[in-house]
C-alpha cells in the first residue's frame, strides 16, 4: 500500500523485532504479485492472492493466472475476495458479477486446499446462500467482522473463523460477537493501512497495533490477553498452514 512507500522497511523492522508476523493481502492480479514478492522477503511475511469484489472492476478473475499465483510457497490464502453492496452491487447485474467472481475464488481454494479470506460487506445474506451451498471444507475467514452475536453465529455454525479488527476497541457493539465466538474461532487483524484501533485510532494503522485488538478481545471474554494471543497465533498457523521459511 502507497502509506507505507515512505518508511515499508521500518514498519517491517520493527515487526521482526517485536517478533510479528503478518499476511499480505492481494486485492487484485497486480497488488497480488507484489505481496508475493514481498512476502518472499521475509520469513514473517505470508501472501495470499485475490480479486475483491470492487476494486479494479475491469479485472476478470483469470483462474489460470491466480492458480499460478497460487503454486508460490509463500500463498497461504485464496482472497481477499467476497461480496460488497455498498459500494457496488447496486443493480441484479452487479449482484451476479460480483457472485461468479466470488464463487469461482471460493473454488480455487477449495481445489488447492488453501484458506479462503472473505471481504462481505452489506451482502450478509447472500455471502450465507453461497457459503451453504458451497459446502467447502477448506479454512474460510471472514475477513473484518464486525457484524452482531446473531450474523457471528451463523458464520461459526458453517465453520468460519472470525477476524476481528480495529473498530472492536472503540465501540462496544460487537462485544456479543466477541463473547459468542469460541476462543479457537478467532483471529486477529489491523487491516493496514486503515482502521487503526484506540489509542491509535485516526493514526496510519500497521501490524504493530495487533495488542490492543487483543487487549479488547480479553477484557469482553475475561480472559488473560496471553491467552488470546496465544490462541489467536495458533488459530492463524492452523488456517493458513503458516510455516517460516
Amino acid at each position: 500500500m502507497e502509506q507505507f512507500s515512505q518508511d515499508r522497511e521500518a514498519v517491517l523492522t520493527r515487526m521482526r523485532e517485536e517478533g510479528f508476523g503478518a499476511v499480505v493481502i492481494g486485492t487484485d492480479y497486480e497488488e497480488s504479485k507484489q505481496a508475493i514478492e514481498l512476502a518472499s522477503k521475509y520469513d514473517f511475511l505470508w501472501a495470499s492472492v485475490g480479486l475483491h469484489p470492487n476494486d479494479n472492476l475491469e479485472e476478470q478473475f483469470d483462474v489460470a493466472k491466480y492458480r499460478e499465483l497460487a503454486s508460490n510457497p509463500k500463498v497461504v490464502a485464496i482472497g481477499e475476495c467476497g461480496l460488497d453492496y455498498f459500494r457496488s452491487g447496486g443493480t441484479p447485474e452487479e449482484k451476479l458479477a460480483q457472485r461468479e467472481r466470488f464463487v469461482a475464488q471460493a473454488q480455487l481454494a477449495q481445489k488447492l486446499g488453501k484458506a479462503l479470506i472473505i471481504h462481505c460487506r452489506n451482502a450478509h445474506d447472500d455471502m450465507l446462500e453461497i457459503l451453504s451451498e458451497l459446502k467447502l471444507t477448506t479454512p474460510v475467514i471472514i475477513h473484518f467482522f464486525t457484524g452482531p452475536g446473531e450474523l457471528a453465529q451463523k458464520y461459526l455454525s458453517l465453520g468460519c473463523y472470525l477476524s476481528f479488527p480495529g473498530p472492536i476497541t472503540y465501540t462496544t457493539d460487537y462485544d456479543d460477537s466477541i463473547r459468542v465466538c469460541p476462543l479457537d474461532r478467532m483471529l486477529s487483524e489491523t487491516d493496514s493501512p486503515f482502521a487503526a484501533p484506540v489509542p491509535n485510532r485516526g493514526k496510519r494503522n500497521e501490524p504493530l497495533y495487533i495488542p490492543h485488538i487483543v487487549a479488547k478481545i480479553a477484557a469482553t471474554k475475561g480472559l488473560l490477553e496471553e491467552e488470546v494471543a496465544k490462541a489467536t497465533v495458533e488459530n492463524a498457523a492452523r488456517a493458513f498452514g503458516l510455516v517460516a521459511s
